[in-house]
């Protein structure tokens, strides 16, 4: 059942950086109606909380799925620990994905927000669209998936805050340069939402379509407890999300402004 946890045993684990790790779990789906797609999440059990993680791989051939975890807390410290063969509980996929649409895009991520960002350019890689990637983090040691977008055909600009590999810079400056000279039917964003309000008005300026993953605190993910409700619209990120439009974004008067904390206190950006 897709809301009740399935123990699954890690498959493989991929160290992609010093903070993000990888787990891949056998992943057969027999209801295509449930089968993930790019932009969606999963919720993970460690048996003893649960977390909303973005699905970083979808690999139908192999039957496989990969998700994407930064080590930032306590429940993702005790993930990390975890070694293959151990178990984790999953259920999903929740939320609404991303859309793909024309025959030359741009993705742009920030950070951990290349994980639902890579599954995308795989999955428009193997439709034949053309895919300009731009992958930011803070230094060279933090960009993800940079090898696997390339082998999929993708042509990815890296950039860093601190110029150890490719545009220094963030993301929303070498989105504005790329601008100047590309065309392209869509972008979508996943990463800070500063960043992300950095796109959404670029991408209004060129008149370009755009579509941003959110994150939200979320406890359920099938939108009864409210949790990840914002402002103004009641959307529930789990629901109708957290891939949003552009045009839907700018409904959301916190975006870009505030977030809120496991209690529902507003916390500024």
């Amino acid at each position: 059942m897709k809301h009740v946890p399935n123990v699954m045993e890690i498959k493989k684990i991929i160290k992609e950086s010093e903070s993000v790790k990888t787990f891949i779990f056998d992943w057969k789906v027999e209801n295509k109606y449930d089968y993930p797609l790019p932009g969606q999440f999963m919720m993970i059990w460690n048996f003893e909380d649960e977390k909303p993680m973005s699905i970083s791989l979808i690999d139908p051939l192999k039957e496989e799925l990969g998700i994407s975890i930064k080590k930032i807390g306590k429940f993702s410290s005790q993930v990390h620990s975890l070694k293959e063969g151990d178990k984790l509980g999953i259920r999903g996929p929740y939320g609404k994905g991303f859309d793909l649409k024309g025959s030359k895009i741009l993705a742009v991520g920030g950070g951990i927000g290349m994980a639902p960002v890579a599954t995308m350019v795989d999955h428009a890689r193997d439709r034949g669209v053309s895919v300009d990637v731009i992958s930011a983090s803070l230094t060279s040691n933090e960009l993800l998936f940079i090898e696997r977008m390339k082998n999929a055909g993708a042509n990815v600009l890296s950039c860093t805050d601190d110029g150890t590999c490719g545009f220094k810079g963030f993301a929303t400056d070498r989105v504005k340069q790329l601008l100047e000279n590309q065309k392209y039917d869509l972008i979508i964003s996943c990463g800070p939402e500063l960043m992300m309000k950095g796109i959404l008005e670029l991408a209004e300026e060129h008149h370009i379509p755009a579509q941003f993953s959110m994150e939200r605190w979320m406890k359920c993910a099938m939108g009864l407890c409210g949790q990840c409700c914002v402002d103004d619209t009641g959307w529930r990120v789990c629901v109708e999300g957290p891939v949003f439009w552009g045009h839907e974004i700018k409904m959301i008067t916190e975006f870009g402004k505030y977030h809120r904390d496991s209690s529902g206190t507003a916390k500024p950006f």
